[in-house]
């Protein structure tokens, strides 16, 4: 016996079915479709507000780039050396008898500085001396034979020859004695001595430095690119770190006719005065040398510069558009420029801005450009020339 489904009743069950996944689906797509069209508006809501909020002004230091007068200098670092300088020895052996000076005495040329024990040597001048003048009394007694034929030629020539001889060996033994006293070979100051009476001293021993300090010389290189700038009797400015504020001032007086092959530098010398003796030789110092006629250019403090791999950058206030109020605020607007030499705090500008362009000094890391700024010039960087050290 066969058994038949009823194909009108499974149909009929597959009709709910399908609605209620029709209904599913339109209502899924109705949720994503909401979150979507919210997501959207929210988004254009945002970039409305945005579009509509201004940049807040960042507050900022000023200045006015001018035009000032700018001598071209060449900088180096340089050593101090005595014009006269000699750390004073002995020539030959002895004992110290006395000491004529102490540690940072001022002496004269000539002075005696230390005697050494010379009673051996002044008994020997004196036989010496002794021995000339017999050699001197013969010599005339024998001169006065020759004149009457008393005596031969060969007698008066071996009586010269003598004569010579003695006073030669006096005159060494003079020059000995001499040597015993050790003088000043010209004046200056006086170092520390660690001599004393009774030492015994070979020759080269050092005894004590002596340096004369009215004037001394400034060693220091500069490159080769440089040699056209440079010329004997060219005036040079020298700071000492242990004299802030003071300046010192010389001339170039030697130039050394050879270059290092290994550096490339040359080496200058120049003669700098030395008021009160203040500096001393083996000192550190920055030289300055005044290269070339006094120019014009326009200058800024080198902390309104941005030294990028790009290019040099500065801001420029200007003044914005209207607002809302009807009042032009000030903006900060970068512009790429050209910087020349440098000198103290400021450096100049070859091109990019013109002389009264209002420049920010201070707070440019937080700007962009056309940001809005507020000045505010309580405290401005520094932009000196020659800068000098501030005690607290």
């Amino acid at each position: 016996m066969k058994t038949f489904h009823d194909n009108t009743h499974s149909q009929g069950e597959k009709h709910p079915m399908k609605k209620r996944m029709l209904i599913m689906l339109a209502v899924v797509g109705l949720l994503f479709g909401g979150i979507f069209g919210f997501q959207i508006f929210k988004m254009q809501m945002i970039k409305k507000a945005m579009a509509t909020q201004q940049i807040p002004p960042a507050t900022v230091s000023t200045i006015r780039a001018t035009i000032q007068p700018w001598q071209p200098e060449l900088r180096a670092v340089g050593t101090l050396r005595a014009v006269r300088g000699v750390d004073v020895t002995t020539e030959i052996s002895g004992l110290v008898r006395t000491l004529h000076f102490k540690s940072g005495d001022a002496v004269k040329t000539g002075q005696v500085l230390v005697q050494l024990n010379a009673d051996a040597d002044s008994a020997q001048l004196q036989a010496s001396e002794a021995s000339a003048e017999l050699a001197q009394t013969v010599y005339e007694r024998d001169k006065k034979q020759f004149a009457v034929k008393a005596v031969s030629q060969a007698v008066l020539d071996a009586d010269v020859a003598d004569l010579k001889s003695k006073r030669a060996i006096a005159a060494e033994q003079a020059a000995i004695v001499a040597k015993k006293s050790i003088r000043a070979p010209f004046s200056g100051r006086l170092g520390i001595t660690t001599v004393n009476p009774g030492q015994y001293l070979n020759p080269g021993d050092k005894i004590v430095t002596l340096q004369a300090l009215d004037n001394l010389y400034a060693d220091f290189f500069l490159p080769q690119q440089q040699l056209a700038n440079l010329s004997l009797g060219q005036k040079v400015i020298v700071t000492a770190d242990s004299y802030p504020g003071r300046t010192f001032v010389g001339k170039i007086s030697s130039i050394n006719p050879k270059v290092d092959p290994e550096t490339r530098n040359v080496q200058v010398e120049a003669t700098i005065a030395n008021p009160g003796q203040v500096l001393l030789p083996g000192m550190f110092a920055t030289v300055q040398v005044q290269a070339g006629a006094v120019q014009k250019f326009l200058t800024v403090p080198q902390t309104a510069v941005a030294f990028n791999p790009y290019g040099e950058t500065v801001f420029v206030v200007q003044e914005g558009e209207k607002g809302p109020d009807g009042k032009r605020g000030l903006i900060a607007k970068q512009v790429f420029v050209t910087t020349g030499g440098t000198r103290g705090d400021q450096v100049a500008i070859m091109k990019g801005i013109k002389d009264g362009d209002v420049v920010v000094s201070a707070g440019q890391l937080k700007l962009k450009n056309n940001n809005p700024v507020i000045i505010n010039n309580q405290i401005v960087p520094s932009n000196e020339k020659s800068p000098k050290p501030i005690d607290d």
